[in-house]
């Protein structure tokens, strides 16, 4: 069966959701988006810009050990690079306004792992 192919984000993003179904992976997701940040601000306060190699090693780690371990599917960034980069910091954005009680996309997933 082929891929489907995505034309925009928007229709990406729901598949999206559906490849991170299990919460332990989007929290993996999750920790690895905000270490990014921690080592992004780190180096710019510090002027210490060798440690931006580990920005790549700590997101995607995270996120592929969550995949490996708990999805147990071929994480998206092999076959849509950008659009699962960009999926990563929406998910990340709504995980954030879920917690502050809007709506969001999320709470489909998270409605399911409660049944």
């Amino acid at each position: 069966m082929a891929k489907a192919r995505f034309t925009s984000f928007a229709e990406f993003y729901p598949y999206y959701l559906q490849e991170h179904r299990d919460s332990r992976c989007r929290r993996l997701h999750y920790l690895g988006s905000t270490l990014v940040l921690l080592v992004l601000a780190f180096a710019l306060f510090t002027g210490q810009f060798v440690w931006l190699w580990l920005m790549p090693l700590v997101g995607y780690g995270c996120a592929w050990l969550g995949h490996f371990f708990f999805e147990h599917n071929k994480p998206a960034t092999f076959s849509y690079p950008f659009y699962s980069f960009l999926g990563d910091w929406v998910m990340l954005k709504d995980a954030c306004k879920s917690a502050l009680g809007r709506k969001t996309p999320l709470d489909q997933l998270t409605a399911q792992e409660k049944v």
